[in-house]
């Protein structure tokens, strides 16, 4: 881990451009949208060869800050920000940014999917090259010594798009440290690469091989700021950690010195004591949802049997086919063959469409929330009221003033913040995005909800409020069907766990069988059932 030492402050005869000592200095931030104050004097420091968390709930303000010093958001007039004691002019310009050692890995990593690792990786170069050919052959080479230089295996010619999630986030880190390099990086000690919630869709091997990455970059004097709402990974990779909660900064932490539950404690303003059902499954209601003999190109044939008021959930190693479930059973990947009985009404799999599952009142919530799940770039009102559009209309158009009124109650009930309907759901913060997905599936009361990954990315306290809602579903009579690899989660909320590999069940855990540390010990076990 790089070490955690601050550069030697200046003399008193230095210049005011160079008065700051760390490789970055927050002073005083601040952001308000219409009423709402979402970043509130913030100060903070990032020291020279330091991995540095950055951690808080679900709009605690950590995207908008990091969104003032990547030049998206302007800040309120006052604050300041120093970068190896030089100012960043502010609101920041991507230039500035940049040359003054500044690098940025979002979640969404900005890679081009089409394009092949090598291009991806010089394409700042190129837009910038006046030269009217490329010679491949030597950008190739190039690229290779490039990956050897941080040892990695990443083939230059493969399409980013055909990679796995974790050499597509290795790639990224790369590219912004190479970007840091071409403007200048020595003469910035290193540079500050920040990486903004880079581990939610990794498997734990890709999160081990992108912390040795991590550990390696700091090593050489690089300055790492890691968003994280995984307070885990946040103790393992970080030497310090500062909290942030509604907008102002709690405290800055050794993370070798704090506790775990001392570390929630902070994020979320209070003990956080393990989520318990309010309920029990309706056991006098027998089997009220089948599946028969679902198959799909390399998954199956698979038989279950699912009760009303039942959180049930569906997990294995990565591969192992669990996470194709919820789909199969919405029509959003094809099956084969198999029928799902529902309240006695037979639904053949093979050729389902989602609309058609989605009027026999099954609901299906993907991963991803700003792809499948949700628009970006659509209000809160529109994404919220999509499932019930035919309630909001007068006799000859939709009435946008009882959309938002809809949207505004939803938001409300769900805990939305800020709860306001014509915001894009891309500008709230993940967990806020994910209680609006969730809460637009959840008014139309499904009897049957199907989740892959429901609280991927979604702070501790955020997870709560959606893991209540889940609940009052069940209590109210539907199935619910999790799929998930955070056992933790599973074991506090569900009230059986099946467990897959190769595409089929193997193992199957109830009651006080449930556990974390039984689901991971299965999951590797692989022992099919009797």
């Amino acid at each position: 881990m790089g070490a955690a030492s601050a550069a030697a402050a200046p003399g008193p005869g230095a210049s005011n451009e160079f008065r700051r000592a760390g490789a970055l200095e927050i002073d005083n931030l601040s952001k308000r949208f219409g009423g709402a104050m979402a970043l509130d004097g913030v100060s903070m420091d990032v020291r020279g060869g330091e991995i540095h968390g950055l951690l808080g709930s679900n709009g605690s303000g950590k995207s908008t800050l990091i969104k003032i010093l990547s030049g998206f958001h302007a800040p309120e007039p006052g604050g300041s920000v120093f970068v190896h004691g030089k100012p960043l002019p502010l609101p920041a310009t991507g230039p500035k940014v940049r040359e003054l050692g500044l690098a940025f890995v979002h979640q969404q990593l900005g890679l081009i999917q089409s394009l092949t690792v090598m291009e991806n990786l010089r394409l700042g170069e190129f837009a910038a090259d006046r030269k009217w050919r490329i010679d491949w052959r030597a950008e190739e080479e190039r690229t290779r010594a490039t990956f050897a230089r941080y040892n990695l295996s990443l083939n230059p010619r493969a399409v980013v798009g055909a990679l796995p999630a974790v050499e597509q986030a290795l790639l990224a880190i790369v590219r912004a440290i190479e970007d840091l390099r071409s403007a200048g990086l020595e003469k910035h000690h290193g540079g500050v690469l920040v990486l903004d919630e880079p581990t939610p869709f990794l498997p734990r091997a890709g999160v081990e091989q992108l912390f040795d990455l991590v550990r390696q970059l700091a090593d050489e004097g690089a300055s790492v700021v890691f968003v994280s709402h995984d307070v885990d990974e946040v103790m393992e990779i970080t030497d310090r950690a500062t909290i942030l909660r509604d907008g102002q900064k709690v405290d800055t932490v050794t993370t070798a010195d704090i506790g775990h539950r001392d570390l929630i404690r902070l994020i979320v303003g209070q003990a956080l004591s393990d989520f318990e059902s309010a309920h029990v499954p309706n056991a006098a209601s027998g089997s009220d949802v089948r599946v028969t003999g679902l198959q799909a190109q390399g998954f199956g044939s698979v038989d279950l049997v699912f009760g009303r008021g039942e959180i049930v959930g569906i997990t294995g190693l990565i591969g192992s086919g669990s996470d194709r479930l919820p789909a199969l059973l919405y029509g959003a990947q094809p099956a084969d063959t198999g029928v799902l009985e529902l309240d006695g009404a037979e639904i053949r799999l093979a050729g389902l469409k989602p609309m058609e599952a989605m009027q026999k009142d099954i609901a299906y919530l993907p991963a991803d929330r700003l792809g499948r799940a949700g628009i970006g770039g659509l209000s809160v009102a529109d994404n919220l009221t999509m499932p019930v559009l035919d309630e909001l209309g007068g006799p000859w158009r939709l009435s946008r003033r009882r959309m938002r009124k809809r949207a505004a109650e939803q938001g409300a009930a769900a805990e939305v913040k800020p709860n306001s309907p014509v915001l894009p759901l891309g500008a709230l913060s993940g967990g806020n995005q994910q209680k609006v997905v969730m809460a637009k599936w959840l008014q139309t009361q499904p009897r049957l909800i199907l989740l892959d990954e429901p609280t991927q990315g979604v702070d501790v306290g955020a997870r709560q409020a959606l893991w209540t809602m889940l609940d009052e579903s069940a209590d109210r009579g539907a199935t619910i069907i999790v799929s998930s690899t955070d056992y933790d989660q599973l074991a506090q909320i569900c009230h059986r766990v099946i467990i897959f590999s190769r595409g089929q069940m193997v193992w199957e855990l109830t009651g006080s069988d449930v556990s974390k540390e039984a689901i991971a010990e299965h999951c590797f076990l692989s022992i099919p059932m009797d």
